[in-house]
């Protein structure tokens, strides 16, 4: 089975850095494309930062010079470097996957793997 299991979240002030990570497992890391989304409470979930198999990257446009997705294809890892964090940056975090690429990044319904989400919390 595929499993996409986040960790890394936490609370931190504004300006402080986090870096979450993705553990992959089932599949291979470098054949998909990747995606960080974030749902802060009350709102719908919105795409943060997106990685082609290639390393092509895609980045919303509120964390564009702030966030960093990145992989370790030999552990079978996705990363993503949060720094200057500001309070809308609240919510929890998901890793999302692609087998077959997408043609909307920022769009859940284009991801068949999820994981199960880590909280940050900046105030």
């Amino acid at each position: 089975d595929v499993q996409l299991v986040e960790s890394g979240g936490d609370s931190v002030q504004p300006g402080g850095s986090l870096r979450l990570s993705c553990a992959v497992s089932g599949y291979t890391l470098p054949k998909y494309y990747m995606a960080w989304f974030r749902q802060a409470q009350g709102k719908e979930r919105e795409g943060v930062a997106a990685l082609e198999s290639d390393g092509s990257t895609t980045y919303a446009d509120s964390v564009k010079g702030r966030f960093t997705i990145s992989k370790d294809n030999t552990n079978n890892v996705l990363y993503l470097q949060m720094n200057s964090l500001k309070p809308d940056d609240t919510g929890i975090y998901y890793c999302a996957a692609s087998t077959s690429g997408v043609r909307d990044w920022t769009r859940p319904a284009e991801y068949e793997y999820w994981g199960q989400g880590t909280q940050v919390t900046v105030s």
